[in-house]
């Protein structure tokens, strides 16, 4: 006997919301209903919505937007003192497909007031956000190794050779034990070891070169020879980057995206190593003084583009650089969610992304627990951010993050090299 219910769902069509982030998502939904290839190549780009925001365009340049995007079938928000003639700047949402926006970012290529230069960052930013990974990267190349971007997220191992780390200061300060402790790291799974020799916990004091060289270099020539993966140093300090490259490491990260000491930048470029830029407001020993800002992922965003700029012009090849939004360097618990929750908008830059979450102060706050208690929320933290499309994590807890990374990676990024289809 068929009931009502029955009866309703034979009639039903099984109505429901596809999400769609890319071209490709569209393209694949597409080839499941059988839509033929000359359909899928018209549609697809008519398929995917996006909302870009500019930001301080002039007057005349925001009227013309408005006017090129809705000859292309989009819209354009301004203040309402465009109206009026009454700002002499206005930031603007740009609101249309993939389609649309490509159209109008062809018409405005053509425009006076500075607008072929506001559609070639339109079409980077679409660029970025079509591409499965970083725009024109699928390798990162240091020295001897080579990450494949996209294909699963690499772990960075902390090794703090300090006595004062806000986490597990003075458990490694000596030669032998950071030695142990980052041969045990790659044993857990780490794919790239990091080793700082200055804690930049909020409230740290600089230490001088000289104690950080004595610090880092035994060890990095200890490892260098021994270790099956590449060796970062976490250091803003030329003088210190340039004898770590020289003892064998294969990369800088850098917490002051390379403001804090003007030959860094150069001493990476002669060096062909990659560099980590990473965003921190103030310094370590000011950052956590009330830290605000009017837009958290807008002015980092912009900090890190002129970052990206200053290192292009040391010398540094963009393939060689990685941008970090720095959780926990000059942020409040707030602004710290705010940029997990929108970690994707990272990627309107087209660079690889790196993440450090691990047992931060964000998570203390939010759980109420002690630094010894963060697993459970840094596992949290550190899936979220893959599911973002991170592509680095900065862990502490290589062991268990590398399963936390690999099961997110068989959701996000999904495949064979996952687990398979069993």
């Amino acid at each position: 006997m068929v009931t009502l219910a029955q009866e309703q769902n034979a009639r039903s069509h099984n109505a429901r919301l596809i999400l769609v982030n890319n071209t490709d998502d569209l393209v694949r939904e597409m080839h499941d209903i059988g839509v033929a290839p000359e359909g899928v190549s018209i549609m697809a780009p008519k398929g995917v919505f996006r909302v870009i925001r500019l930001e301080r365009v002039p007057l005349r340049a925001a009227i013309l937007i408005k006017e090129e995007m809705l000859s292309k079938g989009g819209e354009a928000a301004v203040s309402d003192r465009v109206a009026s003639l009454s700002t002499d700047t206005t930031d603007v949402l740009l609101m249309g497909t993939v389609r649309a926006l490509r159209r109008a970012a062809e018409g405005l290529s053509r425009q006076p007031f500075g607008l072929r230069d506001i559609a070639r960052e339109i079409r980077e930013v679409l660029d970025a956000a079509e591409s499965p990974a970083p725009a024109g990267r699928r390798t990162l190349k240091l020295r001897e190794h080579t990450l494949e971007l996209g294909k699963k997220t690499y772990i960075m191992g902390i090794v703090n050779v300090t006595p004062d780390s806000f986490s597990d200061g003075g458990q490694h300060a000596t030669v032998q034990a950071a030695v142990d402790h980052a041969r045990r790291l790659v044993d857990e799974g780490a794919d790239i070891i990091d080793i700082g020799g200055e804690s930049t916990r909020p409230g740290a004091e600089p230490v001088p070169a000289e104690e950080e060289l004595e610090r880092v270099i035994p060890v990095v020539e200890r490892l260098a020879p021994d270790i099956p993966v590449p060796i970062s140093v976490d250091t803003y300090k030329a003088e210190v980057a340039e004898a770590a490259l020289s003892a064998g490491a294969h990369m800088i990260n850098d917490i002051s995206a390379l403001r804090l000491d003007t030959r860094l930048g150069e001493v990476v470029a002669r060096a062909g190593v990659p560099v980590v830029l990473m965003h921190m407001k103030g310094l370590p020993r000011n950052m956590q003084e009330n830290p605000q800002y009017d837009s958290v992922i807008g002015e980092i965003l912009g900090f890190l583009r002129d970052a990206v700029a200053r290192a292009e012009s040391c010398g540094v090849p963009r393939e060689n650089i990685v941008i970090d939004p720095g959780i926990g360097f000059g942020k409040t618990v707030a602004h710290n969610l705010e940029i997990l929750k929108r970690l994707g908008e990272f990627r309107s830059l087209g660079l690889p992304i790196l993440v450090g979450t691990s047992r931060k102060s964000l998570i203390g706050k939010v759980l109420n627990l002690p630094v010894d208690q963060r697993l459970e929320g840094t596992a949290a933290t550190v899936a979220l951010a893959i599911a973002s499309g991170a592509d680095i994590v900065r862990v502490h807890d290589v062991r268990y993050m590398a399963r936390v990374a690999r099961m997110a990676d068989a959701i996000v990024r999904g495949g064979a090299e996952h687990g398979g289809a069993n």
